[in-house]
C-alpha cells in the first residue's frame, strides 16, 4: 500500500470537532487562518449529539410533565396521561438535527477543511486520518487536541441491556418502572430528576457523603430534601459492591445496605478524557491520569501542540471548551487573549430544582486565604419564585469588605440568573456595587439583587 500523502501545512490542524474543536476552527477561520478539522463522528461532538442538547430537551419535557400534573392547582384544567417515548425522542432528535444543520452550514461557509475519519498524532506537526477513502496525512503549524471525553463506568460492572451510561439512557424505548442511578454528580441528578418526572421510581447511590458534592453543602442539603419530596431516594456514603443483570432486571449489591432490584441501572460516575489510541504518548505529549496537562495558554509540553476542552484537567463543560477553542485560535493568530479562568466559568445542573454557581465556594475561599462573609437570601421572599412554586436560595460569598468571590443558587429558574452572577464575580464587583442596581419586579433576578443588598448591610425583604 502506498504511503499516505501529506498535505500542505495548515495553520491549524484540529483533532476533534466537538465544542472546543469547532469553536477553535470557526474563530481561526474568522482571523484568516487555514484550518483542517478532523472528526470521526459528527460535527458538534458529545455536547450536541449525546450530552448538553439532547438531555436538556428531555429535561424540558420532564418539566412539562410535572407542570401538567400540578396545572389544576393553578386553575388550569388538564390531564396527564403518561409519556409517549416515540414523540419524546422525535422532538429531541429534531432539536439536535436543527442545530447540527446550522453548525455544519457555518463550518462550510467558513471554508474550513473537514476531514472525516479517525485521527492520530504522528508527530508534533502531523495528524494521520484513517477514513473510508483511505489514509490522509495533515500537516499543521499548530496541532490542537480536542478529542473530548467519554462516559466512565465502574470497574467490574458490565454494561448491557439493563445497565447503561447516559449515552444509551437518552434513547430508552420505554420508561422503566424502577431505576438505580449510580453516581450523585451532575449527570446522575439530572437523569434521576428526569426519570422521576417521567414516572420512574428512582434511587440515587453516591459514595460520597452528599450528592452534588462540588456545590455548597447547603445546596446539597436542599436538593436532597426536594428529591425526597418528589419521591427520589438518595443513598449517600454508599458504595456499589457488584451488579447482577440479565435481559429483564438488574440487582445492585451495596456495601452495608440492602440490595436494589431494579429494571434499569444507570452508571453516572463522571466522564474521562478521550486520549487513548490517538498517538499522544508516542508523540511525546505528557498524560496525567489520561488528561493532557497544559499551561495557562493551553500549550502542552510539546512545542506546537495545544489542548482544549475536556481533555484538559478542570471543569468538564461545553462552554469551557468553547472558551478554550476561541482562546487558542486568537493566541495562535497573535491577538494575546486573556487566559480562560475556571473560577469565572459558570456551572449549571438542570435537575428540579436547578443548581447554578460561579466562583469560589465558602470552603475554597477560606482555603485561598480570604476572610469570608457569606449571606443567603431565600427564594421564599421572592415574588416570582412564589408564583412559580419554587423554593431555594441565593448565596453570596464575599471577601470581608471586598468583592463577591462566589454566587451559589438553587431553585427553579436559577439557570437564567447565572449570567449576571458571572459578571458580578468576573468583574470583582462588591455587593455595595450590585445593591445599587435596580432589578425588574417581579423577577427572580431580584433575588440576586436582594442577596447583594443583604451582603451590603442594607436588606429590604430579609433580616440582616
Amino acid at each position: 500500500m502506498a504511503d499516505p500523502t501529506t498535505s500542505s501545512p495548515f495553520d491549524l490542524v484540529i483533532l476533534g470537532a466537538g465544542s472546543g474543536g469547532y469553536a477553535c476552527a470557526l474563530r481561526a477561520s474568522q482571523l484568516g487562518l487555514t484550518v483542517a478539522l478532523v472528526e470521526e463522528d459528527k460535527i458538534g461532538g458529545t455536547c450536541l449529539h449525546r450530552g448538553c442538547i439532547p438531555t436538556k430537551a428531555l429535561l424540558h419535557a420532564a418539566e412539562l410533565a410535572d407542570g401538567a400534573r400540578v396545572a389544576a392547582s393553578h386553575g388550569v384544567l388538564t390531564s396527564f396521561e403518561g409519556i409517549d417515548t416515540a414523540a419524546l425522542h422525535a422532538r429531541k432528535d429534531k432539536v439536535v438535527a436543527q442545530l447540527h444543520r446550522g453548525l455544519t452550514g457555518l463550518i462550510g461557509q467558513a471554508g474550513i477543511e473537514v476531514v472525516s475519519g479517525r485521527g492520530r498524532l504522528v508527530d508534533t506537526s502531523t495528524v494521520e486520518v484513517e477514513g473510508e477513502g483511505g489514509t490522509t496525512r495533515l500537516s499543521g503549524r499548530t496541532v490542537v487536541l480536542a478529542t473530548g471525553s467519554y462516559a466512565r463506568t465502574i470497574p467490574g460492572v458490565e454494561l448491557g441491556p439493563r445497565v447503561m451510561t447516559s449515552d444509551r439512557a437518552m434513547d430508552l424505548a420505554e420508561i422503566p418502572q424502577r431505576v438505580a442511578v449510580l453516581g450523585g454528580g451532575v449527570i446522575g441528578v439530572e437523569f434521576a430528576s428526569m426519570l422521576r418526572s417521567f414516572g420512574a421510581e428512582v434511587t440515587v447511590v453516591e459514595a460520597l457523603d452528599r450528592i452534588v458534592a462540588a456545590e455548597e453543602p447547603s445546596i446539597s442539603k436542599h436538593l436532597t430534601r426536594e428529591f425526597k419530596k418528589r419521591g427520589i431516594t438518595t443513598l449517600t456514603s454508599t458504595r456499589v459492591a457488584s451488579v447482577e443483570a440479565d435481559e429483564h432486571r438488574a440487582v445492585v449489591h451495596l456495601e452495608g445496605a440492602d440490595p436494589l432490584e431494579v429494571d434499569l441501572v444507570m452508571v453516572a460516575v463522571g466522564r474521562g478524557p478521550r486520549s487513548e489510541g490517538i498517538g499522544l504518548e508516542e508523540a511525546g505529549v505528557t498524560l496525567e491520569r489520561g488528561f493532557v496537562p497544559t499551561d495557562e495558554r493551553l500549550r502542552t509540553d510539546v512545542e506546537g501542540v495545544r489542548a482544549v476542552g475536556d481533555l484538559v484537567p478542570g471543569l468538564q463543560l461545553a462552554h469551557r471548551g468553547f472558551a478554550h477553542g476561541i482562546f487558542v485560535a486568537e493566541d495562535v493568530a497573535g491577538l494575546d487573549p486573556r487566559p480562560v479562568d475556571d473560577v469565572t466559568i459558570p456551572k449549571v445542573t438542570y435537575c428540579d430544582p436547578e443548581i447554578a454557581s460561579v466562583g469560589l465556594s465558602t470552603e475554597a475561599a477560606k482555603g485561598a486565604g480570604h476572610d469570608v462573609e457569606t449571606v443567603t437570601y431565600p427564594l421564599g421572599g421572592n415574588g416570582r419564585s412564589i408564583i412559580r412554586g419554587t423554593t431555594g436560595s441565593v448565596t453570596l460569598v464575599r471577601a470581608k469588605d471586598g468583592p463577591v468571590l462566589g454566587v451559589h443558587m438553587v431553585g427553579l429558574g436559577v439557570s437564567e440568573l447565572i449570567s449576571e452572577a458571572q459578571l458580578v464575580v468576573g468583574w470583582e464587583a462588591h455587593p455595595e456595587d450590585v445593591a445599587t442596581l435596580v432589578h425588574a419586579h417581579p423577577t427572580q433576578g431580584e433575588a440576586l439583587g436582594e442577596a447583594a443588598m443583604l451582603a451590603a448591610g442594607r436588606p429590604l425583604h430579609a433580616h440582616a
